[in-house]
């Protein structure tokens, strides 16, 4: 199994910056992908941003230009630099990872999540 920690969440003004970091422990050579996923109150949890092995990134529409997600496979850690925030990223936000099961088909792990509010 793979276990994940998320941290540096917290309250920003809008404008502001915050850098997210999650570390991986456990089965952590069976990883593929890996992201950040978002939940705000009352809606779905969302993909914010993913990122391969390789380094290949991907983002949603709403956070391009201002995320940054990057990995560091030594460290087992994802990283997600957030400049320009917005109230309306004030959400929790969720470390993911892709354990292969089969040819087509992945399980997902996630932490506990950490609590990013974007003050007006």
């Amino acid at each position: 199994q793979v276990q994940l920690v998320e941290s540096g969440g917290g309250l920003v003004q809008a404008g502001g910056s915050l850098r997210l970091s999650c570390a991986a422990s456990g089965s952590t050579f069976t990883i593929n992908a890996m992201g950040w996923y978002r939940q705000a109150p009352g809606k779905q949890r969302e993909l914010v941003a993913t990122i391969t092995r390789g380094g290949s990134a991907n983002y949603a529409d709403s956070v391009k230009g201002r995320f940054t997600i990057s990995r560091d496979n030594a460290k087992n850690t994802v990283y997600l630099q957030m400049n320009s925030l917005k109230p309306e990223d004030t959400a929790v936000y969720y470390c993911n990872a892709k354990i292969p099961r089969g040819l087509l088909y992945e399980y997902d792990f996630w932490g506990q999540g950490t609590q990013v509010t974007v003050s007006s």
